[in-house]
């Protein structure tokens, strides 16, 4: 696999100069009152969308040059791993929708974390069987999972990608060698208790507080750890990070963590697979919408609340209407309580998949949603078809954000839809090779049963822990591609695609116009209304229904591209620093 090519002489060149006058004038702080105002992105051949200027401006060389959906998504994921280190990367893991232009098909790859072999049901509680607090368990090696995105993406390239997969690494190895600018984003990330627990290990603590002092918004990084370590996955593929130096590096540092160590080995390193699974698909008003399923609970949920709202006239009600609002929040209460219940890795535990998007289950539920009041919250599962309904106890376990989205299309119109994390920002705060390590166990629930019953996301070996990342792309009544989208978010991700596919499905608003609007969240409790945007006028009206409202920041990463007859639309969520663009 050969690094060298000419073509990289320019995007290098084209990189580096990108970094030095672009990424300022893009990048904006996450507070939703200081938010961007772009425009939809038109291209009639090609799209990327993502979170970073410099990993979408690698992914547009790539597919300029003739590349495939997949050869841009590697590309745009090692600069997103250097440039947005909070969120996702090498370290962690991944689920990704691929469209298949030649074949028709859509295939769902699994690169989740998995539970070392080491790991029990009792990971997560202290020496009196109580759970430990969430931050006590995610800094160090105890929360660490193996991580998936390097197996998912040399799968993906294997069958789908045109370029060399050696050519694919050079942008981020470029960027790492010769420096990039600090985002006021990830400036903006190292204060606080993010900045407390960041230095609790030197390596990261060198690496992001240089000389004591928190990097700054345009200072000029280097990463050469980062750099040998994609010359290493570059040259031997997978391989080189699942075994041998690195492999040995990355169980060190997670079993030798002070005060937190872990057991993750290399053997568990050298066993993970990236598994291709079935995609979970559910109609809505003649539109097919596939996503991933277990073990994430993304495409199941975005489908519960699809379902049940497909049973009133959202179309004509808009995105205005307080109607439309308050029977999006009613059917999130009832998804999030089946998904409370029933969702986790089914290879592991078994779960109704078929039977909680059976059309006359999600009538029965719509038929618990009134228009004019609230239902108590926490709302009660359902019991769909399946004859082991009572198996389990509920589980509320947390899960915050620490994701990034990207979304491509290339010319030959593959499609590309891939949801990335290491879980909640800067992962375990473990750093090995130029890289954070996810702290990925921390999504399984910290209690194994209650009340005698068995949780089915519970902490095993070899398990996936539970997602709500939602990589979605939805086909219109011919089959033919209609939507890329998909969010980070933690456990809100669910309702930032699904009203984002009700705003470009149901009111006609193109994907930027629908990235902008202002969220509303209920997770089967309180609902919260995103402050600063047209949403939080709502907050009275919604109140008078029942509704128990917040008023707060409510932070989404959404990317997508729309195709419709006047090309490929794309768009970047304002409340980030991430681009859209095409040709």
């Amino acid at each position: 696999m050969r690094l060298k090519s000419w073509r990289w002489i320019a995007v290098a060149f084209g990189l580096a100069v990108f970094a030095s006058a672009g990424l300022a004038q893009n990048a904006q702080p996450e507070k939703s009152a200081e938010r961007r105002s772009p425009e939809a992105v038109v291209a009639e051949r090609f799209m990327v969308a993502a979170a970073n200027p410099l990993a979408v401006e690698a992914g547009y060389n790539i597919l300029k040059n003739g590349g495939s959906a997949a050869d841009a998504m590697i590309a745009v994921q090692l600069v997103l791993n250097l440039v947005e280190p909070q969120s996702s990367g090498i370290g962690g893991g991944a689920f990704l929708i691929y469209y298949d232009a030649a074949s028709g098909q859509t295939i769902a790859y699994d690169g989740r974390e998995t539970a070392p072999a080491g790991a029990t049901p009792e990971l997560f509680l202290d020496a009196a069987g109580e759970p430990l607090g969430f931050w006590d368990a995610v800094v160090g090696g105890r929360s660490v999972g193996v991580p998936g995105t390097v197996a998912l993406m040399e799968a993906v390239h294997k069958t789908y990608g045109k370029m060399p997969w050696g050519d694919l690494f050079a942008p981020a190895i470029a960027l790492a060698e010769e420096g990039f600018e600090v985002s006021p984003r990830l400036a903006g990330m190292l204060v606080d208790g993010r900045a407390e627990r960041l230095r609790t290990y030197e390596t990261a603590r060198n690496y992001f507080f240089p000389n004591g002092e928190a990097l700054q918004a345009g200072d000029l990084r280097r990463n050469q750890a980062f750099a040998q370590t994609l010359r290493m996955i570059a040259e031997k593929g997978a391989s080189a990070f699942y075994t041998g130096a690195l492999a040995e590096d990355i169980a060190a540092t997670v079993q030798g963590a002070t005060n937190n160590p872990g057991s993750l080995s290399t053997d568990d390193l050298a066993g993970y697979v990236a598994k291709i699974r079935e995609p979970v698909c559910q109609t809505y008003r003649g539109y097919n919408v596939c996503g991933m399923g277990p073990p994430s609970s993304g495409a199941l949920t975005v489908g519960q609340i699809l379902g049940m709202l497909e049973q009133f006239d959202l179309p004509s009600m808009g995105p205005d209407s307080v109607d439309a609002w308050h029977l999006f929040a009613e059917a999130s209460k009832l998804a999030y309580a089946d998904r409370g219940l029933y969702m986790a890795d089914s290879d592991f535990v078994e779960m109704p998949t078929k039977g909680l998007l059976d059309s006359a289950y999600l009538t029965s539920r719509a038929q618990l949603i009134a228009v004019d009041s609230a239902m108590e919250t926490p709302a009660a599962a359902g019991e769909p078809p399946w004859r082991e309904t009572r198996l389990y106890a509920p589980d509320a376990s947390m899960e915050l954000p620490g994701t990034s989205q990207i979304s491509i299309v290339d010319s030959d119109g593959n499609a590309v839809s891939m949801t990335t994390t290491i879980e909640s920002g800067f992962g375990s705060n473990l750093m090995v090779g130029g890289f954070l390590l996810n702290n990925e166990l921390t999504d399984f629930s910290f209690r194994p049963a209650r009340d005698g019953l068995a949780i089915a996301n519970r902490v095993e070996p070899g398990k996936r822990p539970r997602s709500s990342m939602a990589p979605t792309i939805a086909f219109d009544a011919d089959g033919g591609l209609a939507l890329i989208i998909g969010s980070p978010g933690g456990s809100r991700i669910i309702e930032y695609v699904a009203q984002t596919i009700i705003a470009v499905l149901d009111w006609d608003m193109d994907i930027q116009a629908a990235i902008n609007l202002g969220h509303l969240t209920n997770r089967n409790g309180g609902t919260d209304l995103e402050a600063g945007t047209e949403m939080a006028g709502l907050e009275a009206a919604l109140t008078a229904r029942g509704q128990s409202v917040k008023v707060r920041e409510l932070n989404s990463g959404l990317h997508g591209i729309q195709i419709t007859a006047q090309g490929l639309v794309g768009g970047a969520d304002p409340r980030r620093e991430g681009i859209a663009k095409g040709d």
